[in-house]
């Protein structure tokens, strides 16, 4: 399971960083149905992007750590969680948006279980003491 969660862990990050780049670099072109909107929707989404990006670096970073630390994991994931809760808010005030937006939703609700799950795998592979691994860095 431990080989399972750096593999994952490594994954998002990577996947993080690619989709803040992407988004970075076409703006508002890189979202379904945003053809109309105008410079202040293209710079938010560019700005937003840019944190979406330093998130996947984080990711990253976790994934480089031995063992892997479950805190950052945990925290990682409840962000993504927090993220498919926001979309389920959008779609309860605005109605359903293009049907990427939906499969993303789902994606933000099932893979912060994984994580969840997984979270403290390679700590326990190595023997990190339940009272070390829960204590939040200073």
């Amino acid at each position: 399971m431990a080989r399972v969660l750096k593999w994952l862990v490594a994954a998002m990050g990577v996947t993080c960083v690619a989709i803040g780049l992407f988004h970075i670099a076409l703006g508002i072109d890189s979202v379904p149905g945003e053809d109309t909107a105008g410079a202040t929707v293209d710079s938010r989404e560019r700005f937003y992007n840019a944190i979406f990006l330093g998130y996947g670096l984080a990711w990253l970073w976790a994934a480089r750590q031995s063992p892997v630390p479950a805190a950052a994991v945990r925290w990682l994931a409840g962000i993504l969680l927090l993220g498919g809760v926001g979309r389920l808010l959008s779609m309860a005030v605005h109605g359903q948006p293009h049907w990427f937006q939906v499969a993303l939703t789902v994606s933000e609700f099932v893979l912060p279980l994984v994580y969840f799950r997984l979270s403290g795998a390679d700590e326990r592979r190595v023997g990190v003491k339940a009272s070390a691994r829960d204590r939040e860095p200073r």
